[in-house]
């Protein structure tokens, strides 16, 4: 795999994102145009979509699973709560933190074709976004946006967006916020391997370690199975003539 391409992959460059200049998160080129278009139609349906975490990079990845696991910052439950991980295994501190956060390498937001969206319309003055499920519950503050994106995508009409993260399969907790640009997401996907991941965390200098590394290592197969591995039946299933 050519350097660029790879740095890509894992997050180690910017130079294939773009600024999208209302939210000041970067992007995919492609994932943008996609995002831009459906924007305006929810405009016409009174909604403003707002991207809130667009492009993340490996570095700023890895400062986040390190600060939990290294128990910095909440390690959360199915539900988004909080745990208690004292009398918890390592391994059962790994899954749970990768229910809800991306192995650094792994994360498509390293890839710019993945965002987390809001609907800025029905934003409380002074709240701060939690991307919680009861935020974009049916009868949350970003149930309605979310329901009208749910008709779109179910009837292809969503420019190649789609969520990766629509259902529960036992791994990434369902995330309704989370939207990814089909075409160039399965392109970035298809480059990914266990091998090539187990590299990646085995070639991280001293001072750009990740913790639980020996650990992730040893769980790749089934880490990838369940938290990295989007199924084809996810996808749109006209992702080739996008």
């Amino acid at each position: 795999m050519h350097k660029l391409i790879r740095d890509m992959v894992f997050g180690r460059t910017d130079a294939h994102v773009i600024l999208e200049p209302i939210s000041g998160q970067l992007m995919h080129p492609e994932a943008l145009v996609a995002f831009d278009q459906l924007r305006r139609d929810a405009r016409d349906a009174g909604f403003e979509p707002k991207v809130v975490s667009g492009f993340r990079d490996f570095e700023r990845q890895r400062r986040i699973w390190n600060a939990k696991a290294e128990g910095v910052r909440p390690v959360l439950d199915s539900l988004g709560r909080p745990m208690d991980v004292a009398g918890m295994s390592p391994e059962d501190i790994l899954f749970a933190i990768l229910r809800w956060s991306a192995l650094p390498g792994a994360s498509r937001h390293h890839w710019g074709t993945d965002f987390d969206v809001i609907d800025a319309s029905a934003l409380p003055e002074g709240y701060k976004v939690q991307l919680t499920s009861e935020e974009v519950a049916d009868e949350g503050m970003f149930g309605p946006f979310h329901g009208w994106l749910d008709a779109r995508i179910a009837a292809g009409e969503s420019y190649g967006l789609f969520r990766p993260y629509s259902e529960d399969r036992g791994g990434v907790a369902p995330e309704r916020w989370h939207l990814s640009y089909a075409p160039r997401a399965r392109e970035f996907q298809d480059l990914l391997s266990e091998q090539a991941l187990v590299e990646q965390v085995n070639s991280c200098p001293q001072d750009q370690s990740l913790a639980l590394s020996k650990l992730v290592c040893e769980q790749m197969p089934q880490i990838y199975a369940r938290f990295i591995a989007v199924p084809e039946s996810a996808y749109p299933a006209n992702i080739n003539r996008l």
